[in-house]
């Protein structure tokens, strides 16, 4: 497994490294799901410090707790993407939807 979650304050950090595809994407997704709804979040982070690739099925895990955290009133965020992956999630169209920022440090200073 590459990746860790845990809550910080009122958010859910999704920390993850090494590549998103298709080997981790099922458990990836009932991970987030599950921590979310144990510990009752609606807003999320993703750290894409460590991750040097995202396939389409990777997309589609962070598309999806998009889906289901702004249905419920929360937010998603993206931290630390390197510029190959930020090149994908520009071309996906993901950058529209979520707030992204340089690096978790610059994301904890604008959410205080």
């Amino acid at each position: 497994m590459n990746y860790t979650i845990k809550k910080e304050k009122d958010y859910l950090v999704v920390s993850i490294s090494g590549e998103v595809d298709i080997s981790i994407t099922d458990s990836l997704r009932e991970d987030i799901d599950r921590a979310l709804q144990d510990y009752g979040l609606n807003n999320l982070i993703f750290d894409l410090s460590g991750v040097e690739f995202v396939d389409s099925a990777g997309l589609g895990v962070i598309l999806g707790r998009y889906k289901k955290v702004a249905a419920r009133g929360g937010k998603v965020y993206l931290a630390g993407a390197r510029p190959q992956v930020k090149k994908i999630l520009e071309l996906s169209g993901l950058l529209g939807l979520m707030d992204e920022y340089p690096s978790t440090g610059a994301l904890w200073e604008k959410l205080g």
